[in-house]
């Protein structure tokens, strides 16, 4: 396979509108369904495909990729459209350089030749059926061929996946129709000692062909369950019940804010494995089998809370609904469906050696610098070192003092700071790639990145000369004295008061939940103005050292053994140097300084669970029940498969905040899609690691026996920190619903 020259991402969302345009001219919605059934409207479709250049999509001529691919096969289950165009792109990619497929190949290219594939004899699902054949004559029943009653050609995988039989259509074929999950287009075809001839493939290609032929069909399933669901979005914002749009409703908004965010993930990991392909990456089936892993899963989930979102309008078969559902379910279960891509993924982590998460590609600067990060970690913080710390601490502050220094002393913490500030001006993928290394070697944290971006934007000239050169040196923590006990993700109706007295500010009221109470610096959020309209007006921010008169603490032990704190300030006075910002306009200052932060939430969270992950798959290794390793048990294989997947998905989410970052715009709800995610996956993995392992994973840090000294359980009471804290998921799912899908408030 040859590598391609890459169409930017402008040139790919005009190919994507190019598509649309042609399908809605040629093949309208509101036909597609009798289309469907009419032989000659399928041909004539594929001709105008052809005219447009589609059928050669990665050929080596054509100069375009499987990226390019997959947003046309998107298009086409958008429209519902069976046109055969993962046919010609796999014919195209693994048959191009053969010289006996060139003639065919020239009349596909020219859509005189409509050619069905089938990978059967190859195919994991055995109930497709086989051919068999020799000097070429060809024998042999296969079912589930798509639009085959239209074929002028027939290819199968014969010979044990060393060869494609190509059969041109004649007396001895039989196409018989199938109907498949309540629609037509399928086919059974029966081969009696029809004429043919073979084409050879290169070892291993088959297993190729497999990988790329999932992803094409996951990609047809994307764009149907895509279609359907904006089209409920658009009736929930008109469907009216008890006097308002259902999409007005919680429940309604974070279902399809759920939707949503399973079909970005799919998107994303689609586009991720076909960019790993075209470039020829080593990993590509990796990602390959993870995408259809995950395809398999949440595209038929998506489906059925789509039909939810409709009631009763999506039974009807004069409605899109229908059609787009048949077809997700269709295309998913191709080749056996999930279960052999999370066997293969399993195999990978649950090996007898072991692996870990495929590097993701972030740019040659990002490369190179988590080369040096890593080198760095190595030197500073080996694993000895990192044991000792831990049993060091009684609660979990993860925080080290010295650690931080020799941190602050690479100049690591300004990595994105402007110069002028002392920074290294680095990029967002290179923060990216900081963090991901300093996770997976369970770094203790450093630096105070949101009030850090708070002071540089913020802070006057004499401000930012004392408060950043000991951030960037790594001497100081800070922490948040946001919530209250009326006031948490509504932040806005904050009651702690500030008050002017002569030159400085008096304080009184109570914050809690504070995790990091035992800092140096407090960011404190207070009201100055309590009559100020709206209620997010009137706020301040003031930074005050943790030991000022007046501050009262009281820790409180947490479930994930660590602490936060109830704070109380009577009469607190502090100078008026430590107003941050203007008065009143605190508001700007809390949200400023989020947005960029905001981004590499999802990164985060997402470290921590693959971090983990890669663990507990070393620890099964080592496990055995009744003389046999639990590394070959099939549920816990399967189990491991679909979770590497879900992992893959979360880092594609995680990515797109920070490319939308690495552009000039700060994200919004979009960073809210990975920090969902992640969160709840952590969740969701936490209890499948118990699940697996049984009663010893849950074994406390220092009982006898505990496995991965106890982590296990804690990572689990850990994760739910991740959910409610930085904004619950449930706000998060109301503002992917309300600003990302533009529902009603």
């Amino acid at each position: 396979m040859d590598s391609v020259h890459f169409s930017s991402d402008e040139e790919r969302t005009m190919l994507r509108d190019s598509v649309r345009g042609l399908l809605n001219e040629h093949w309208p919605a509101e036909k597609a369904q009798s289309f469907a059934g009419d032989s000659d409207r399928q041909k004539d479709i594929w001709r105008v495909l052809s005219e447009q250049g589609y059928s050669a999509l990665c050929s080596k001529e054509s100069g375009t990729g499987l990226r390019e691919a997959l947003i046309v096969m998107s298009e086409l289950g958008r429209a519902a459209c069976p046109a055969p165009l993962l046919d010609a792109v796999l014919l195209n990619l693994f048959l191009g350089q053969e010289s006996r497929a060139a003639d065919l190949l020239s009349a596909v290219h020219e859509g005189k030749a409509f050619v069905c594939l089938s990978l059967a004899g190859s195919d994991p699902d055995r109930s497709v059926g086989g051919i068999t054949g020799a000097n070429g004559r060809f024998s042999g029943t296969v079912g589930f061929i798509d639009a085959a009653s239209c074929a002028t050609h027939l290819a199968f995988v014969v010979d044990e996946g060393a060869s494609i039989a190509i059969v041109p259509i004649s007396k001895d074929v039989t196409v018989t129709p199938a109907r498949a999950m309540g629609a037509d287009g399928q086919c059974t075809v029966e081969l009696r000692n029809a004429s043919g001839f073979s084409v050879p493939l290169l070892a291993d290609q088959v297993g190729n062909m497999l990988a790329v032929s999932r992803l094409g069909y996951a990609a047809r399933a994307w764009g149907a369950a895509d279609r359907s669901f904006q089209l409920a979005v658009e009736y929930a914002k008109l469907r009216k019940q008890f006097g308002q749009p259902i999409g007005r409703f919680q429940a309604v908004q974070h279902k399809l804010a759920t939707n949503f965010i399973a079909l970005s993930g799919a998107q994303g990991i689609l586009d991720s494995a076909a960019a790993h392909f075209d470039s020829q990456q080593a990993e590509w089936r990796t990602f390959a089998a993870a995408a259809f892993a995950y395809a398999n899963a949440k595209l038929r989930q998506v489906s059925l809370e789509t039909h939810h979102a409709f009631g009763a309008i999506g039974y009807a078969e004069d409605h899109e609904a229908p059609r787009h559902f048949k077809r997700v379910h269709l295309d998913v279960l191709r080749h056996g469906g999930g279960r052999p891509v999370r066997e293969e993924l399993a195999s990978r982590y649950l090996g007898e050696k072991p692996a870990s998460l495929p590097e993701r590609d972030l740019g040659a600067k990002a490369n190179a610098f988590r080369r040096e990060v890593r080198s760095w970690l190595a030197e500073h913080w080996p694993a000895k070192r990192r044991l000792t710390y831990e049993d060091s601490q009684q609660t979990h502050r993860d925080h080290d003092a010295s650690f931080a220094k020799e941190v602050g002393a690479t100049g690591w913490l300004g990595l994105t700071w402007p110069k002028k500030f002392g920074g290294l001006e680095r990029g967002p993928y290179e923060m990216l790639a900081y963090m991901e290394e300093m996770t997976r070697a369970d770094a203790p944290r450093a630096g105070a990145p949101i009030q850090a971006v708070s002071w540089m934007i913020y802070g006057s000239p004499e401000q930012q000369q004392r408060y950043l050169p000991e951030l960037l040196r790594g001497d100081v923590v800070y922490g948040m004295w946001y919530s209250e006990p009326d006031s948490g993700s509504d932040l806005a109706s904050l009651r702690t008061r500030a008050e002017r007295d002569g030159d400085g500010w008096v304080i009184n009221g109570e914050k809690i939940w504070t995790t990091t109470y035992w800092g140096d610096y407090m960011w404190l959020a207070a009201r100055t103005d309590p009559t100020a309209k709206p209620k997010h007006a009137g706020i301040s921010v003031f930074v005050v050292r943790t030991d000022t008169p007046g501050i009262t603490r009281r820790p409180i032990r947490t479930m994930y053994d660590g602490e936060f704190c109830n704070t109380f300030f009577d009469n607190v006075r502090v100078g008026a140097d430590a107003l941050v910002g203007e008065v009143n306009k605190g508001w700007e200052v809390l949200t400023g300084a989020l947005g960029t932060e905001r981004a590499f939430v999802g990164t985060q969270i997402l470290s921590k669970v693959c971090r983990h992950f890669e663990e507990v798959c070393d620890h099964i290794r080592t496990v055995e029940v009744n003389g046999r390793s639990l590394r070959l048990d099939p549920v816990v294989r399967d189990t491991i498969g679909g979770f590497a997947a879900e992992l893959e998905v979360g880092r594609q989410l995680s990515i797109q905040p920070i490319s939308i970052l690495a552009s000039g715009i700060e994200p919004t709800w979009e960073a809210a899609v990975s920090k969902v995610f992640g969160g709840e996956l952590m969740e969701r993995f936490g209890e499948a690691a118990l699940d697996v392992l049984g009663q010893s994973a849950m074994l406390s840090a220092q009982a006898p026996g505990a496995p991965i000294r106890g982590r296990i359980e804690q990572k689990l009471r850990h994760s739910l920190m991740w959910v409610i804290s930085l904004g619950t998921n449930e706000i998060q799912r109301s503002m992917i619903a309300q600003r990302g899908l533009d529902l009603p408030r």
